[in-house]
């Protein structure tokens, strides 16, 4: 599961913390899909492990697919509300689902996330609220999470699988392919 991470500094743009998007593979590719997570504002540890719980969490909703695309809001205190759309195999049909991912289940995520891996987030911030990144540019850093992950979300319930996987993967690697 890739995450692209970036930052709005300007916080105008947006009543919410964060919005969380997906971005599909493009057909034939061999890449997967990836998260789009755009902080709001002065970001903090809190706050961007609050969007990737909601990253998380919008795969673990139930009906999750890996070829929807959804579009999430992150509110403090409301938790992460949005919608899902994908094609039906069978109809061609668009069909689309409204997302409501409670603030107590992101709260317990974001918190499981920080307590197993800190570290990692708190280098992602550091690389987005670095002061030397060239005047116009987007900031942003795609993080990857373990393969075994995408598929299976919290596989075992617990969450356990989950951190091992992102410690494993140190949480995050730096891809220049045109990202």
């Amino acid at each position: 599961m890739d995450v692209l991470v970036m930052l709005e500094e300007d916080p105008s743009h947006s009543p919410v913390l964060a919005h969380v998007n997906s971005a599909p593979a493009p057909l034939g590719s061999h890449r997967t899909s990836r998260d789009v997570v755009t902080l709001y504002g002065d970001p903090t540890a809190e706050s961007l492990a609050l969007a990737l719980a909601a990253a998380v969490e919008s795969r673990r909703s139930p009906g999750a697919r890996d070829d929807a695309v959804w579009h999430l809001g992150v509110w403090p205190g409301r938790g992460a509300v949005g919608d899902a759309a994908w094609r039906d195999e069978e109809t061609g049909k668009l069909v689309t689902r409204d997302l409501d991912i409670p603030f107590a289940t992101l709260i317990g995520t974001a918190q499981a996330l920080l307590g197993e891996c800190g570290q990692a987030i708190g280098r992602l911030l550091a690389g987005l609220r670095m002061p030397d990144w060239p005047e116009g540019t987007r900031r942003s850093l795609l993080v990857s999470l373990h393969p075994a992950f995408a598929t299976s979300a919290f596989g075992d319930g617990t969450g356990d699988s989950f951190l091992a996987a992102f410690r494993e993967s140190d949480g995050m690697i730096f891809d220049g392919e045109g990202d």
